[in-house]
């Protein structure tokens, strides 16, 4: 029969604090050096369970967004302010952001393929598929290129393409980031909201391949 690791873990735990309780008590009864030297050991296994439970914890930060996380400005100068549907222009330049849980305020910046191209479109101009997941116009994909995983930072105004500088690739935001010109194949996973408040909240998983997928 097998045992969950979590259940183990607790176990272990428990049984060494209850090793160390019951040998500091032993201690402070006898004051020998044998009883001192077992609380010291026992303590010590307690500790060290501690730290390997501590060490298995899922690091939130890589996380992939969840629903109800809200999006914040990928910007050291204002570290988790979150993005109001205002603060986008109708057609201006895409912003980066990252999504954070508004429970915990923990930012999942823990891995790139969280950070996200944000703008605002005129919903009139965006594709049905698009329209359903963006939010007042507002849509949101991975700032990955598909290609070789390069950052996707270029926005061409005229044509209203986002563009990677490495190799050219070209997706059209208002047509879930389809791609317009290659080298690549694969258009940006989009990630679905909606408004709450104003605020920019996630609706659904990311659609689409993640990272570098060639060509």
């Amino acid at each position: 029969m097998s045992v969950p690791l979590d259940h183990l873990r607790n176990s272990r735990g428990q049984a060494a604090s209850a090793c160390a309780a019951r040998a500091l008590l032993s201690a402070a009864r006898t004051l020998s050096r044998r009883a001192l030297l077992k609380a010291a050991v026992c303590a010590g296994l307690a500790l060290n369970l501690t730290d390997a439970v501590r060490a298995d914890d899922v690091d939130v930060r890589a996380m992939r967004p969840e629903v109800g996380d809200v999006l914040v400005f990928a910007n050291e100068a204002t570290p988790r302010k979150m993005i109001r549907v205002p603060d986008l222009p109708v057609g201006g330049a895409p912003v980066f952001a990252w999504p954070m849980d508004p429970r915990t305020g923990i930012v999942r910046d823990g891995t790139r393929l969280n950070r996200l191209l944000v703008l605002r479109l005129d919903p009139a101009k965006l594709s049905a598929v698009t329209r359903a997941h963006a939010a007042d116009g507002v849509v949101a994909y991975s700032a990955v290129c598909t290609h070789e995983g390069c950052p996707v930072t270029e926005w061409l105004s005229q044509q209203r393409v986002l563009q990677c500088p490495c190799h050219g690739s070209q997706y059209d935001p208002a047509d879930v980031a389809n791609v317009v010109k290659g080298p690549t194949l694969y258009r940006l996973a989009n990630l679905p909201l909606r408004k709450v408040d104003g605020a920019l909240v996630v609706a659904g998983k990311f659609i689409g391949r993640l990272g570098a997928q060639g060509a």
